[in-house]
């Protein structure tokens, strides 16, 4: 199609996603981004020498959406993706254990690995595969798992309070961004059938091999300026109104029109930036918000020796040795993620320190001796929305009720959490649908052009 104006509010994952689609189909888009860059949640600030990314923002091999959004942001040779999932499980006092998968079919590839898993006992072990079992068998379709519990499931099912925190929630936290007691069961099984029980290599996992904002940010700048689509960057949009001639939108810089929206803001926002009507506002409050708290430690020397790694019984959560993609010249920058960081996100700097360098030192015995040049706290207070039990139907489809606007964020209901994937998904299908929209309205005009141009019979 071409011709069509659509106008995209928000210039994260999910915008940009949209915008790089309407635009390569050929229609006349302006993306709005009321931030001077790119990227939304993904972004990278400048640390004396060195670069450091808001949070963590790993994936997995399975995100197949994301990664083709990369590759068209001629940015995939930017990530570093595992050959096979490999997670060293470090412990205090103790040898880390290690999670890792073989070349055998799902769910088999990680059979070995869980028999020889040492925070569990050899019962816990094998209860652990049978629940993997059960978890495998149910319908991700039943809309009654989204109602339950996660860790009420997993309980049902034979797991003890130290395999859920030992293996069930060492993953779930970090994906759903809430502890499996608060978590959705349907949301759970997303991660784990999607990651780990339907394809061998789909939980393999991926993270940037350069600043976040290299890789979104200004990587999507460029190919939409390429694909002829119009980026106002500090362009924060007031208000969308709906008129007879398709839409206006209010800005500070003054008037915009388009034929389409497609609002991509966080789901905090959309209310009061939408016609009344089109979205819950209600619905939206109660689906809430999670946080994330990102620690930046830059020491003299390498105290991490793995790409990445899990803690467990420990106040951190999961390390990632982020030196070279940080463009960090001497020492090491080990950056520790803690999601569902309810206590932590209100923290001062000091008690942060407080609390988590001590953590670090006795987990990895090489920062004894190490000395600590800097340390950055980055954090997101409304991170993620709550993947709790009751969650998916708050979550708005991408088409409103309101002809031309559509909604696309990790928020709306992708079937996927508040993950990168979810997020380009949600941007590709409010994108397909604007299209759709704009094409058919393009036919229905010009069939009516070609009957006035007949005359009367």
């Amino acid at each position: 199609m071409s011709g069509g104006r659509i106008a995209v509010i928000g210039g994260g994952l999910a915008g940009l996603a949209a915008a790089l689609e309407c635009a390569d189909a050929g229609a006349e888009v302006t993306l709005y981004e009321a931030r001077t860059r790119l990227g939304g949640a993904t972004f990278s600030v400048r640390r004396r020498d060195h670069w450091i990314d808001n949070g963590q923002h790993v994936f997995v091999r399975a995100c197949s959406a994301y990664l083709a959004f990369l590759e068209r942001l001629g940015a995939r040779e930017l990530v570093s993706l595992q050959p096979r999932l490999r997670v060293p499980v470090l412990r205090e006092a103790n040898r880390p254990a290690l999670l890792r998968r073989n070349g055998l079919p799902a769910p088999l590839q990680l059979l070995g690995s869980l028999l020889r898993y040492r925070p569990l006992g050899g019962g816990e072990r094998l209860a652990a595969l049978r629940a993997a079992a059960a978890l495998r068998r149910l319908d991700p379709e039943d809309p009654a798992l989204d109602e339950q519990s996660f860790a009420d499931w997993l309980r049902e099912h034979g797991q003890s309070e130290r395999a859920v925190t030992a293996l069930w929630e060492l993953i779930a936290v970090a994906t759903l961004n809430v502890p499996v007691a608060e978590a959705s069961l349907a949301s759970a099984l997303k991660v784990f059938r999607t990651a780990l029980l339907e394809t061998t290599d789909g939980g393999d996992i991926g993270v940037a091999a350069v600043p976040l904002q290299e890789l979104h940010g200004e990587a999507a700048e460029a190919a939409l300026a390429e694909a002829g689509a119009r980026v106002e960057l500090g362009a924060g949009v007031r208000s969308v109104g709906s008129q007879r001639s398709g839409f206006r939108l209010e800005l500070a810089q003054g008037v915009e029109e388009a034929d389409a929206v497609i609002c991509a803001v966080p789901h905090q926002a959309a209310p009061s930036l939408l016609p009344a009507g089109t979205v819950d506002a209600d619905d939206l409050e109660r689906l809430g918000a999670s946080p994330i708290v990102n620690l930046h430690l830059h020491y003299d020397r390498p105290v991490l020796a793995e790409p990445m790694a899990a803690a467990l019984d420990s106040p951190l959560q999961w390390l990632f040795d982020r030196t070279s993609a940080s463009g960090v010249s001497c020492g090491q920058l080990v950056t520790v993620s803690v999601s569902a960081a309810l206590d932590e996100i209100r923290l001062p700097l000091r008690a942060l320190r407080e609390r988590f360098e001590p953590a670090l030192v006795r987990l990895l015995p090489a920062a004894q001796k190490a000395e600590l040049l800097d340390l950055a706290v980055t954090r997101e207070p409304r991170a993620t929305f709550r993947a709790a039990p009751g969650s998916r139907r708050l979550r708005p489809a991408a088409r409103t009720n309101l002809h031309g606007l559509y909604l696309a964020g990790a928020w709306t209901d992708t079937g996927w959490p508040a993950t990168m994937e979810g997020a380009v998904r949600s941007g590709l299908a409010a994108a397909e649908l604007a299209l759709a929209d704009l094409g058919d309205s393009s036919d229905r005009e010009r069939a009516v052009l070609a009957s006035s141009a007949k005359g009367p019979d």
